[in-house]
C-alpha cells in the first residue's frame, strides 16, 4: 500500500512538472500547423496572383511546407525542455548517416533544384527523357512525373531527368511531322507533289508558317518516296500525322496515281 502512494505521488509529481509542458507543447504544435497551413495557403495565392510558373508554385511550396514543419517540431522540443543544441547535434549525426545511405535520394532532391532553377521543361510540355516519351504532369522535390501517349504513369528520378538528355517538344511551339508517301516510277512526280501539297493544305491543323513541303526524298526500288513534312503544334501531333497518312492516300487515289503495293515490290524483287 506505502509502495503504491509513493508511485501515485511520483506520478502526481511528474504531472505537474511535465503536465503544462506537454499541455503547452501540444498547443503549439496544433496551433504552429494552422499557421502552417494558413501561411501556405496565403503564399500559393500569392504565386497565382503573380502568375508564378505552376511547377515551381508547387515546388517551393513543398520545401517551404516542409521546412516550416520542422522549425515547429524543433520549437515544441524545446518547449518540452529538451536541450534543442544537443537535439540538434544527435539530428546532425543521423542526418550524416541517412545521407550517406540515401545518397540517391539527395541527388534526386538536387536535380528537383536545377530543374527549377534552369526549367527544361514544365507541367504540360511533351518531353523525351530517361527513354520515356510522355506530357509533364508534375514536378516533385524527388521525381517528375510523366503521362504517356498510352496514357500510362511514368515516374522518373528528377536526378537522372538533371543529368540525362531531354528533348523539348513543346518548347519552341510547333513540331515537324516526318512522314514517307511513295508513288510509283511511270507517275507523274509534278502532279503527285501538288496534290500532296493539297492535302497538307487543307488540313486546319497543319502550320501555314513554317510552311509545310514535299520532296523527292530516295528513289527506291520499287517506289519515288516523297518526304511529306508537315509543322503542327506540339498537341495536335497525332492527329496529323495519322491525318495526313490517310488524306494523302486518299488524294493519290483519287488523282489516279498509283501507290506500289507491297506485293508488287515482291514480284519486282524476284523478277
Amino acid at each position: 500500500m506505502e509502495k503504491a502512494e509513493e508511485w501515485l505521488n511520483y506520478g502526481v509529481e511528474l504531472a505537474k512538472e511535465f503536465g503544462p509542458k506537454v499541455l503547452t507543447a501540444l498547443l503549439i504544435f496544433i496551433i504552429g500547423l494552422w499557421v502552417i497551413k494558413r501561411v501556405i495557403g496565403g503564399a500559393k495565392k500569392v504565386m497565382y496572383n503573380s502568375k508564378y510558373d505552376e511547377s515551381l508554385q508547387r515546388f517551393l511550396l513543398s520545401m517551404v511546407s516542409w521546412i516550416l514543419k520542422i522549425f515547429l517540431i524543433l520549437l515544441v522540443i524545446g518547449q518540452l525542455g529538451i536541450n534543442i543544441t544537443t537535439f540538434a547535434a544527435v539530428i546532425a549525426a543521423a542526418g550524416l548517416a541517412v545521407g550517406l545511405a540515401l545518397q540517391g535520394s539527395l541527388s534526386n532532391f538536387a536535380g528537383g533544384v536545377l530543374i527549377m532553377i534552369f526549367k527544361p521543361y514544365k507541367i504540360g510540355d511533351l518531353i523525351e527523357a530517361q527513354g520515356v516519351l510522355g506530357n509533364v504532369k508534375e514536378i516533385e522535390i524527388f521525381t517528375t512525373k510523366l503521362i504517356t501517349p498510352q496514357n500510362k504513369l511514368a515516374i522518373v528520378p528528377n536526378g537522372a531527368m538533371a543529368n540525362g538528355n531531354i528533348i523539348n517538344y513543346t518548347a519552341e511551339g510547333r513540331m515537324r511531322v516526318d512522314t514517307t508517301i511513295g508513288i510509283g516510277y511511270g507517275e507523274d512526280i509534278k502532279k503527285a507533289k501538288e496534290v500532296l501539297l493539297e492535302v497538307l493544305e487543307a488540313n486546319p491543323k497543319v502550320l501555314k508558317d513554317p510552311a509545310p513541303s514535299v520532296n523527292v526524298s530516295e528513289l527506291a526500288d520499287s517506289s519515288v518516296n516523297f518526304a511529306v513534312r508537315p509543322f503542327c503544334a506540339p498537341e495536335d501531333y497525332w492527329s496529323v500525322y495519322f491525318a495526313t497518312l490517310e488524306n494523302c492516300k486518299l488524294a493519290l487515289d483519287k488523282a489516279g496515281i498509283e501507290i506500289p503495293y507491297p506485293h508488287q515490290v515482291e514480284i519486282q524483287k524476284k523478277e
